[in-house]
């Protein structure tokens, strides 16, 4: 058995499942007839790109006997099920998202498939979640935790009182 972290968004309304939080919802019933979940609580975020809407997001931690290039074939399947088009607009509108984030193997390259996520050390609406339900799973190229990796990201940044060039 493998443990996976997923990543699920979506930011459109869907016919059969209404809001993009009930898409969020009904996905991780779908979820769970491929093996135990964890749910993290669905957040609000703000959209990324060129979209407008905003976004519903969460996390969940599947067990599955799936490989990872069996589970994203699997995980597509089941965005296009949900009305989700190949070859959409990068960060466009979309009724369901789902990444795979991590998994308990480590590091995975493989066409079409990098696990970690290339991007989710910079993504609060990834890492808030995953810090819901895997506050310990470590991110296998810097080592730090997923709670770390969302505290860097969400730690206030200090401004100093005056620029070191003011003479103050």
């Amino acid at each position: 058995m493998h443990d996976y972290l997923i990543a699920l968004g979506s930011n459109m309304p869907s016919a059969e499942h209404g809001t993009p939080a009930a898409n969020i919802g009904a996905a991780f019933a779908m979820l769970r007839d491929i093996g135990p979940v964890i749910a993290s609580p669905i957040v609000a975020s703000a959209p990324l790109g060129p979209s407008r809407r905003r976004y519903a997001n969460a996390a969940a931690l599947l067990e599955s006997d799936l490989s990872p290039p069996e589970l994203l074939a699997l995980l597509k399947h089941i965005e296009r099920g949900f009305g989700r088009r190949a070859g959409g607009r990068r960060w466009g509108a979309r009724v369901l998202d789902l990444d795979i984030v991590l998994w308990r193997g480590g590091a995975w390259v493989s066409p079409g498939l990098t696990i970690p996520h290339p991007a989710f050390r910079q993504r609060g609406f990834v890492l808030g979640p995953a810090s819901a339900i895997a506050p310990r799973w470590r991110d296998p190229i810097s080592g730090l935790s997923v709670r770390q990796l969302n505290a860097r990201l969400t730690a206030p940044r200090r401004l100093p009182s005056a620029p070191p060039w003011s003479g103050r």
